[in-house]
């Protein structure tokens, strides 16, 4: 156990290691002066040395790196060229609204898809599992940033039981904070609960088939025992994966969801920070969800060896 944990340990730093040095190889052969852009078309070539100057740009390439992975270590992004604000404020400021929204999300899509798939697994080839994965097949289609205009004009506009959009902050508290936030976890849920609910039902499908299970029926245990206390422990390691990827997408690919319902989260601050040529602002959120990436996926890893035994025992 040990030794897997160990194993995976690097593979994460490595990752990290490989994602900060392409992230600022990308960023900086975006054209485009950062300190012209503070200081306006009009500043003068004194001016802008200075600026330069103070915000390291004139530091070899090298040592700008290692000075921004060192202050990264730190917690320490840099400063917003539009905002003049340290860019961790910005960053906490918003995944306040960005986490829960991620969380609440992936709880709705594995509320709605374990069920769903298991539910086809028991009833395949039956009328039950062709019905279950139409419904998930229309759920990938249906695009999420449609589905929630369409979430909106039902719930906002015409019955008016949510907020159609904004967030009055956890200040305003607890519920109104979640019913601004419902429906845009909605949008993002139903679509990964779609994708989940298929790979649930081909998991379980394959693991019905083993031998265990055929000697479990064969003593008598009802299908249903069968299939929720023994193939489904079994069958959750593709889950797992996918519910971590999950995650992962639905923190950090919110832009077009949060711009659809004026949601202050890191997709729209990305978005903003890219429209204004605010690079700090776009290497320190990204690699922020590339470490939070990463991180989860070690945690999928992790569970894979609660959830195999075999894995413990390297």
């Amino acid at each position: 156990m040990i030794a897997y944990l160990a194993q995976r340990l690097l593979v994460a730093a490595a990752t990290l290691l490989a994602a900060s040095l392409v992230v600022f190889a990308m960023l900086e052969v975006i054209p485009g002066d950062p300190a012209r852009l503070m200081l306006g078309m009009n500043a003068t070539p004194d001016a802008l040395e200075a600026l330069r100057n103070e915000m390291g740009l004139n530091d070899p390439l090298p040592v700008r790196y290692l000075d921004w992975v060192a202050g990264m270590a730190a917690l320490d992004f840099g400063r917003s060229y539009t905002y003049s604000v340290p860019v961790i404020d910005l960053i906490v400021e918003r995944i306040v609204v960005s986490l829960p929204l991620a969380l609440i999300s992936l709880a709705l899509s594995v509320v709605i898809a374990i069920p769903a798939g298991a539910f086809a697994a028991q009833r395949r080839g039956r009328a039950g599992d062709a019905l279950s994965m139409g419904a998930a097949q229309l759920g990938v289609a249906i695009p999420n940033f449609w589905f929630a205009l369409l979430l909106i004009y039902l719930f906002a506009v015409w019955l008016r039981l949510v907020p159609a959009g904004g967030f009055p902050g956890w200040s305003a508290g607890i519920w109104p904070a979640l019913k601004a936030l419902l429906l845009p976890a909605v949008a993002l849920a139903l679509p990964q609960a779609a994708i989940l609910a298929r790979v649930t039902r081909s998991a379980l499908i394959e693991t019905l088939g083993e031998d265990y299970v055929r000697t479990a029926r064969a003593k008598g245990l009802p299908f249903g025992t069968v299939l929720w206390r023994h193939a489904l422990r079994n069958a959750l390691i593709p889950v797992l994966t996918i519910v971590g990827l999950q995650f992962s997408f639905l923190l950090a690919g919110t832009i077009i969801i949060e711009n659809v319902f004026y949601l202050p989260g890191l997709g729209r601050l990305v978005f903003q920070a890219i429209t204004q040529r605010d690079l700090i602002v776009v290497e320190g959120v990204v690699m922020l969800l590339v470490a939070t990436v990463v991180a989860v996926n070690f945690l999928v890893d992790i569970s894979y060896a609660v959830v195999d035994p075999r894995l413990r025992a390297r």
